[in-house]
């Protein structure tokens, strides 16, 4: 069999492969930018305790749970963004027009609830759809068809509101947000946020092993090798934008349920999820990073302005940290992934020629040998 063998000058260090126990290949993938957001969490979360021990009770964890899923699962939704290598700078927006449509059209018709939501997820898919199609097919930049899309949406919304809080949505579609599973033991409760968290966790872990999930790494590392392979770059990334906009319709839905009805409601939400993405080694501009980091990055930024909160630090402050933190985390995270290049375990490897092979000579008056 043969292998490909680094290039002369290539110093890069090679990606572990799954060799090993579990405790050496749990080390390595908390080492790499993926990983190591999972450890600041945990320096977070106890730093956060040290300050504040009642944080650490089994309901108080429990509830902050609750309280991130909204952020976690726009990161989620960011991250099929990101890893294909665009962005979606819409996600407050649809935020926003999901939870005014809820507010004014469900009312305190509970038989309305169903309609809506089917309503809300249809419009959920058309804006990324509308996204996706813009930026492969017309082939106008991501980031200037999103931000296209989150002011038209933003300037829609507040005609519609007049810049204020309408509509009173029935509390049994409120209790999606603010609800949970009571009389836990030692948790008291589960939130249905964080059940609804870690049912689309599971989904998206599944999506991105399918192939789906390789070939959109694959389209964010090389869209063009990606599309000589045989794959629909424009169908992929366009897919990856629809579920951009379906997060944030989940995350409307929530917020609904405990931050009222307001046109602010999913104000920056686009750059919390992109900084939660960033924050857990996902490349921006594609083809690195794992959809649990994302996620793992929301929590991770949340337990950062807790600290900061119970440190006595005004929330103006927010904004300056956030874009601190994707500043150092892109530099960190570029710079830790270019010292590495990927294992030559694929298919690719082992049908590439081996230029150490003997070859034909060459016969006296040609010069590949071949007559």
């Amino acid at each position: 069999m043969q292998t490909i063998t680094p290039q002369a000058g290539d110093r890069r260090r090679e990606l572990p492969r799954h060799e090993g126990g579990a405790l050496t290949r749990l080390a390595r993938t908390l080492i790499t930018p993926g990983g190591a957001v999972f450890v600041l969490a945990a320096l977070l979360l106890a730093a956060v305790i040290a300050s504040n021990p009642s944080f650490g009770e089994p309901g108080s964890l429990i509830r902050f749970i609750g309280r991130t899923a909204p952020i976690a699962i726009a990161a989620i939704g960011q991250y099929f963004v990101i890893v294909s290598g665009e962005f979606d700078l819409s996600m407050g927006s649809v935020v926003a027009m999901q939870v005014v449509l809820a507010g004014n059209l469900i009312g305190q018709d509970e038989s309305r609830i169903l309609p809506v939501m089917l309503l809300m997820v249809a419009l959920g898919a058309l804006v990324g759809v509308i996204n996706g199609l813009a930026t492969t097919i017309l082939k106008v930049p991501s980031f200037i068809v999103t931000l296209g899309m989150m002011l038209a949406l933003s300037g829609l919304v507040l005609y519609l509101t007049g810049g204020a809080a309408t509509g009173n949505p029935v509390d049994s579609f409120r209790q999606i947000g603010r609800g949970g599973i009571r009389d836990v033991p030692v948790l008291e409760i589960i939130p249905y946020p964080a059940i609804i968290l870690v049912v689309l966790a599971v989904g998206a872990v599944w999506l991105m092993r399918r192939p789906f999930g390789r070939t959109l790494v694959a389209t964010g590392d090389n869209p063009e090798a990606a599309r000589l392979s045989g794959a629909s770059v424009w169908w992929v990334k366009t897919r990856a934008f629809v579920l951009s906009s379906l997060a944030a319709t989940v995350s409307g839905i929530i917020l609904v349920g405990y931050a009222g009805v307001h046109p602010s409601v999913g104000s920056g939400y686009e750059f919390t999820a992109i900084t939660a993405v960033v924050i857990g080694g996902v490349v921006l501009g594609g083809g690195r990073g794992w959809v649990l980091s994302a996620a793992a990055g929301a929590f991770a930024l949340e337990l950062l302005f807790t600290l900061l909160n119970f440190l006595g630090v005004a929330s103006t402050w927010r904004p300056t940290v956030q874009g601190v933190i994707i500043i150092l985390a892109v530099a960190a995270s570029a710079r830790v992934w270019s010292g590495v290049r990927r294992p030559d375990k694929g298919p690719l490897a082992r049908h590439t020629p081996d230029t150490t092979a003997t070859t034909t000579p060459p016969t006296p008056g040609t010069t590949t040998g071949e007559n």
